[in-house]
């Protein structure tokens, strides 16, 4: 790593509100507040009790369900599970992750994200591809509205995980999705600074859902590559040369500053 990425300081991202009605709503379990097979109160009296919204509550709750503290019953509400039922698998939450953390981020996403848009490019529909155009087009409109188009980003690859017909692979996409959405919104957040380039991030996009319509899946999973080390650059994050590099145009990922 270079002189120059070392002293990078850690990217600062204030903690959403879902993170913080989440952390609480985890304090409490740990504390025995909550209890095992406990039913939690509706959305509606916890976003009384915290001053927020019944969207942000369901954040929350869909957090702590992806952690396994949490489990929901069809028609009944949501409980404190009895024991932990999934992975708890943790990303950084409030203040921004340093660069080595950032790194194993994106490479996680980049080895994940590829061999999805490789199976999606050979299994795909007319349907899956309108569903991902659609979500598509909402970052476009989001983007010209000045506004975050992270939840449409989460959208555009859990719908690419579907067209994979792999119902694992699509719990395992909402799952890491959840996570992963976080470094996507690293890209939409202050859309005027100087690491946040949506625009660059949606060209990647469509050029990555572009190789899944052709039915190419070595294309599809370099494009997908491709967008991971761009968004991955636009930060000072260099991957791994041996991470999918196919070819020498992603031999060598750029960073702000080096020339195209």
């Amino acid at each position: 790593m270079s002189t120059s990425a070392k002293k990078t300081k850690p990217i600062v991202r204030p903690p959403r509100l879902s993170e913080e009605v989440s952390s609480e709503l985890q304090q409490r379990i740990a504390r025995g507040d909550l209890k095992p097979g406990e039913r939690l109160p509706t959305e509606k009296a916890l976003g009384d009790s915290f001053g927020v919204s019944r969207a942000v509550v369901r954040e929350a709750i869909a957090r702590l369900k992806a952690d396994g503290l949490i489990e929901t019953r069809q028609g009944s509400g949501a409980y404190v599970a009895q024991a932990p039922k999934s992975l708890n698998l943790r990303f950084w939450q409030g203040a921004g992750p340093e660069l080595n953390e950032l790194r194993d981020i994106f490479e996680l996403r980049a080895m994940v994200e590829g061999a999805v848009a490789e199976l999606a490019a050979r299994r795909r529909d007319e349907q899956d591809l309108l569903e991902m155009s659609r979500h598509l087009q909402a970052m476009d409109e989001a983007l010209e509205a000045g506004k975050d188009g992270t939840e449409a980003d989460d959208n555009f690859h859990i719908a690419m995980a579907a067209a994979t017909r792999n119902a694992y692979v699509s719990r395992l996409t909402e799952f890491l999705g959840r996570h992963f959405s976080d470094s996507r919104k690293l890209s939409w957040q202050g859309m005027q600074g100087e690491s946040a380039h949506p625009h660059e991030a949606q060209n990647e996009h469509r050029a990555l859902l572009q190789a899944i319509a052709d039915g190419d899946p070595d294309a599809a999973r370099r494009r997908a590559l491709e967008h991971l080390r761009g968004a991955a650059g636009r930060f000072g994050v260099r991957l791994a040369l041996d991470l999918g590099a196919t070819n020498t145009a992603m031999a060598k990922p750029t960073t702000k500053g080096e020339s195209q």
